[in-house]
């Protein structure tokens, strides 16, 4: 179950959002709730939640100053904003802040449903993530590993892309996207035609013709392949080929 946290202000507000929601419905749990910014940083380290509902506008510490304390402090924390139309306009303008989704208050249940179900999703995707990633601890690939290995063996497949590869791990495409940036440094497609450049420069010489080196490294249109290596290796395909020795004849053909 996840673990929730409703910081608002009104009691009767928090009261009934804990109890017009099915969050069993959700695989959560509201664990805790809070009337200001400070009574919700004074509890948060004994409560955990996963996801934490936040009244914008309240006494002390309001909605905004609560969150960026609270997303240093757990930047896997899901955030929601609930402000009043009011206050609307100053909400979005806290950009730099990793706000989940605003929503305006009187919160209507079918309007939370969704913004819940979109929840689940980030959660669950996280929580498969980890899971693979613990599975394959004690000297084994990360899933991180795990997934430029799967490249490296099928980047012959002019299929393989970053939807098929996602749904070959149980991943998100956006997910998985994000994920693969953030530990590698680098962009999924990037690093896919990276380890087919690589390998075109290897099977490159004045015999082996582009549209054929093309094809086996999986980019089965050739113009496209030339400009890929150009960009890659700085110089056309037919030029890098010169460069190389031509492979030695068989016995045979001697």
């Amino acid at each position: 179950m996840y673990n929730v946290m409703i910081i608002d202000d009104e009691a009767s507000a928090r009261k009934l959002m804990k109890n017009s929601i099915s969050w069993e419905n959700f695989d959560m749990t509201v664990v805790g709730e809070a009337a200001s910014g400070i009574e919700a940083i004074n509890i948060i380290d004994d409560i955990k939640p996963d996801l934490a509902f936040v009244d914008i506008s309240m006494p002390f510490m309001d909605g905004i100053e609560f969150s960026e304390i609270a997303s240093k402090r757990y930047p896997d924390l899901i955030i929601v904003i609930m402000t009043a139309f009011d206050k609307f306009e100053y909400a979005r303008k806290c950009v730099s802040l990793p706000i989940f989704e605003y929503m305006l208050k009187p919160m209507v249940r079918s309007e939370v449903n969704e913004v819940l179900g979109k929840v689940k999703t980030k959660l669950d995707e996280r929580v498969t993530f980890y899971r693979y990633d613990n599975e394959t601890e004690s000297g084994q690939m990360s899933a991180t590993d795990s997934v430029m290995k799967y490249i490296q063996e099928n980047y012959t497949d002019s299929t393989l892309n970053l939807t098929s590869v996602a749904q070959a791990f149980g991943f998100s495409s956006s997910y998985l996207s994000r994920k693969f940036k953030t530990e590698t440094g680098k962009g999924f497609a990037q690093y896919l035609t990276e380890c087919r450049m690589e390998n075109a420069m290897k099977l490159a010489s004045p015999e082996a013709k582009m549209f054929a080196v093309s094809a086996k490294v999986g980019i089965p249109d050739p113009n496209y392949f030339g400009r890929c290596f150009k960009k890659y290796t700085g110089k056309s395909y037919s030029e890098y080929a010169a460069t190389k020795a031509p492979s030695e004849k068989s016995e045979e053909d001697a």
